[in-house]
């Protein structure tokens, strides 16, 4: 009876001890979704990362970090390297010239979740940048920072952590048709959407296939509940479809139909697709080093990515397509001086002997002369274009109502057109 009873007592001991560690353990317990929110933001934006910047053993770091989760979250790897897509900044590049990073090797992080049914062909892609400024430079607010680790929680942890966090409320989410939905951390959007441009030029799924892109850039600071929704005027369905998801949140959606934002989404919208940027707004500590984690609305991030979730599922089942809308570009780097304006969209990934265009605007004097996406501009009148500097100098020759000819390289053939420039906004 004694040993019994000795039995018991251990069986009874190890029983109370195996709950009371699950009480007083919390790394015991699964983590509630505000707890890997933070702590994501804490790893990504911890000084150990040195700013995420280009070149840095922190980036590869983050890249690491954001595999894992996406692992974790049950996402299929759909890099060219398992979860990883890697390439080699082009040297030829203006988004890098002067820099010193031209030829660093750099990798987006993509994985997905396979579709369903009649519309798994598709996709809908989810994205976030993860690279921040590193230690300051030319883009940096902060004055004599340079050297500073600049930590970048909201720009852009927190849409990273987002992007993580969606990807694990959409995977416990079925359907029998469904489109695949693509999660992508794009690496040096701070150097001018160069992750963002090459994955559109390497995509998981065809871009004619791709049905729309959501881009969390910026998240981590909800105040007053309004969230900033970019992009709308990128299709006509987008604003009724915001408001209908928004019906179970309350959020003060505050919509701006411009889907050329300067980030990571404006590359796929230069590519035909659909777009929308989620922005919790920008505040005194963007570009600067006092972008902490400590900063950040993290019960606020949660509920974007939880509002996100739902319009994602949303686009992912929808059976009507979206359609698809031209916005005129606000701002063109390749308007001169004088006013002269030519309506083209340059490639800012690499200059192969000119300026490559991702595109032209539709009634612009480039599309109206026949010069075309994917086109190489190396000559304007008297003026060879090596690169997109070389252009603008070129442009600034020029007024609106000059005629001239403009020389392109078109599957390797050099094609001349006359053009007559027009006037922005004329």
């Amino acid at each position: 009876m004694y040993w019994i009873d000795r039995r018991l007592r251990v069986e009874a001991l190890a029983i109370l001890t195996t709950v009371l560690a699950g009480i007083l353990a919390p790394q015991a317990r699964a983590q509630s979704a505000q707890e890997r929110i933070l702590a994501g933001v804490r790893y990504l934006a911890a000084d150990a990362r040195e700013g995420r910047g280009v070149g840095t053993a922190g980036l590869d770091s983050a890249a690491a970090y954001v595999v894992r989760q996406f692992a974790a979250a049950g996402l299929m790897p759909a890099g060219s390297e398992g979860f990883l897509q890697p390439f080699t900044i082009d040297p030829s590049a203006p988004a890098v010239a002067h820099s010193g990073l031209g030829g660093a090797a750099v990798k987006n992080v993509v994985g997905l979740i396979p579709g369903r049914g009649d519309l798994s062909a598709q996709a809908v892609v989810l994205g976030a940048h993860y690279d921040h400024l590193g230690l300051g430079g030319p883009s940096s607010l902060d004055s004599d920072s340079l050297g500073v680790v600049h930590n970048g929680a909201d720009d852009n942890a927190s849409g990273t952590v987002a992007l993580m966090e969606t990807a694990r409320m959409l995977n416990r989410r079925s359907s029998a048709n469904m489109r695949t939905i693509v999660f992508v951390a794009f690496t040096a959007e701070e150097l001018g959407l160069i992750g963002s441009d090459h994955y559109v030029k390497n995509p998981s799924i065809a871009n004619d296939s791709t049905y729309a892109m959501l881009n969390f850039d910026m998240v981590g600071r909800l105040r007053d509940n309004k969230l900033i929704t970019g992009g709308t005027g990128s299709a006509p369905e987008l604003p009724q479809l915001l408001d209908s998801v928004n019906t179970g949140y309350g959020l003060t959606l505050s919509a701006m139909d411009d889907p050329w934002g300067r980030s990571d989404h404006s590359s796929f919208y230069a590519a035909g697709i659909p777009v929308i940027h989620f922005l919790t707004d920008t505040h005194e500590d963007y570009h600067r080093t006092t972008d902490d984690w400590d900063k950040i609305n993290v019960a606020g991030i949660e509920r974007v990515a939880m509002y996100a979730t739902d319009l994602a599922w949303s686009l992912a089942t929808r059976r009507t397509p979206l359609t698809y809308v031209d916005v005129p570009q606000p701002v063109m780097a390749t308007s001169g001086g004088g006013g002269a304006w030519l309506g083209t969209i340059p490639d800012m990934s690499g200059s192969p002997g000119g300026v490559r265009l991702t595109g032209v605007r539709e009634g612009g004097p480039a599309q109206t002369a026949g010069i075309k996406g994917g086109d190489i501009i190396v000559q304007i009148g008297d003026f060879e274009v090596k690169d997109l500097y070389a252009m603008t100098e070129a442009l600034r020759s020029f007024k609106p109502g000059d005629v001239t000819t403009v020389a392109v390289m078109r599957d390797g053939e050099r094609v001349e057109m006359r053009v007559t420039f027009g006037k922005r906004g004329g």
